[in-house]
């Protein structure tokens, strides 16, 4: 059996994102293909499904197969219990620590002009969107926020460098704009329903 054919079958069958290393170690050593041969089994794969409902997708901890957008309104239906809707001030937050990590809860106020609710931080690391990644080296040593390889998978980002780039961070509007997709994105929906908890502000 051909390389491609068992990848495309691992992928299927896995469920989660794999990653090159993930998908060699399925293999016997004397049987294990080259990195470069997986890589190149995944580049054929990805260009097999270019013009099917579904695409190969590489995101932040791995390479996953997932609906095109432009099905999501239909693949949606399937789906008995949709994704909860979240707050402006939860979706700033996160924009926040997404563009300006590491970052303490303090920043967080300063930038967004309001107090930040233990929920929304609860939340945010609740979904595995952010964690503390160290403490600020000033009284209080208040924690230090960053996000997450779940951040990038859940929002279809292989690395931050795919961040929308925002001329003026201030905006409130754009900052809106650039998590949104966490309202309406079916094509990969979550195994279980996210915390709505400390959604307002």
């Amino acid at each position: 059996m051909d390389l491609k054919s068992i990848v495309e079958a691992a992928l299927f069958a896995a469920q989660r994102p794999l990653s090159v290393a993930e998908l060699e170690a399925l293999f016997g050593e004397d049987e294990r293909p080259a990195t470069e041969d997986m890589q190149q089994a995944l580049t054929v794969l990805a260009e097999e499904y270019a013009e099917r409902p579904l695409e190969l997708r590489k995101i932040a901890s791995g390479y996953r197969f997932q609906v095109r957008p432009a099905y999501a309104p239909w693949i949606a239906k399937l789906f008995e219990e949709r994704p909860g809707r979240y707050s402006r001030a939860l979706l700033e937050t996160l924009a926040i620590i997404a563009y300006r990590q590491p970052v303490t809860r303090g920043q967080i106020e300063d930038i967004r002009g309001v107090a930040v609710s233990s929920g929304i931080i609860r939340t945010l690391t609740e979904r595995e969107w952010v964690h503390v990644v160290g403490h600020r080296d000033v009284p209080g040593r208040p924690a230090l926020y960053a996000t997450t390889p779940q951040f990038l998978d859940y929002f279809n980002l292989e690395s931050l460098a795919e961040l929308p780039v925002l001329p003026e961070f201030a905006a409130s509007t754009e900052l809106n704009d650039v998590l949104a997709a966490a309202q309406t994105d079916e094509t990969h929906p979550p195994q279980e329903p996210p915390s709505t908890d400390g959604g307002a502000d």
